[in-house]
Formats: structure tokens, sequence, C-alpha cells
């Protein structure tokens, strides 16, 4: 599992909240997309779709679980009406880059967590895990999907 270092600029994130399990994230992202699509955000030059998790689903119970749906908001651009605004903060991020449908995320978060990130040296440090998604799932065949994979560190 090859792991690198990715410096993330500061995002500004227009943000759908979910609470509960991370694999039922898709409803945010459904009321995410019914904002932001009338709002014209996705015809906006390098957007980007992010879930962002923040709570370690080992340790908190399910019905505890915090994650957001997001789309990047360029400064200057209004917040659309019924999205919070959030902000990543700059710096480092080990990534994992994936490329295959989204139903195995779960297990690739796993094996990232639990071997890739361990062996590359790389210390987490507080802050959200993030899935910043590379490609449309509307129009690519899962197999081909890119997804990355980023936990802020050191």
């Amino acid at each position: 599992m090859h792991v690198e270092i990715e410096q993330l600029p500061t995002l500004r994130l227009g943000v759908v909240p979910h609470f509960g399990a991370y694999n039922q994230i898709a409803s945010a992202f459904e009321r995410l997309g019914a904002i932001a699509g009338p709002a014209g955000l996705f015809a906006l030059p390098s957007v980007l779709l992010i879930a962002a998790y923040h709570d370690d689903p080992d340790a908190t119970p399910i019905e505890e679980l915090r994650s957001e749906a997001c789309v990047t908001i360029p400064d200057g651009v209004a917040m659309p009406a019924g999205l919070e605004e959030r902000h990543i903060t700059a710096g480092p991020y080990a990534r994992y880059i994936h490329i295959g449908p989204y139903e195995v995320l779960g297990d690739v978060w796993s094996r990232f967590m639990g071997e890739g990130l361990p062996s590359s040296g790389f210390e987490v440090i507080e802050g959200p895990s993030l899935e910043i998604y590379r490609n449309d799932f509307r129009t690519i065949p899962p197999e081909q999907l890119h997804t990355d994979l980023l936990v802020p560190c050191r």
C-alpha cells in the first residue's frame, strides 16, 4: 500500500452534516447535490466533492459518528442557503489513492489505517479524515472511480 504526503491548501466547504453509520452518508450527498446543483456550484472549475469523517468508528458508537458531505466553495462565491460553512486547515495529509468502487472503501480504510499508515512512518494528528472524489460516479464505471483517502499527519 503506497502512502504519500499531500500538502492540502485551506479548503472552504459547504456541508450537509450526517450522523450515524459512515456507510450511510449517501443521503447527505443527495441533499448536498439538491442544493449545490441548482446553485451552479458543479459548473465552477475545480469544485470537489469531499466526505469528512470526524470520529474513530472503532471507538465511537455508530449513532454518535459525525461526518459531512462537502463541496468546495471558491472564495467570493456566496454560500448557498441550506449549506453550512466549514474550513479544512491547510497542511500535510497522508494520502492513499483508491481506484475502484465506493462499496469497498470501508475495507480500504481499514487497511490504510491498520497497515499502510503505520508502516509509512507518518503520525496521525487531530483533524477529520477525508475522501476526495476525483471523478464523477455518474459517468465513470465503478472500477475506474478515483478516491483519495487522506488523514492529517506529521
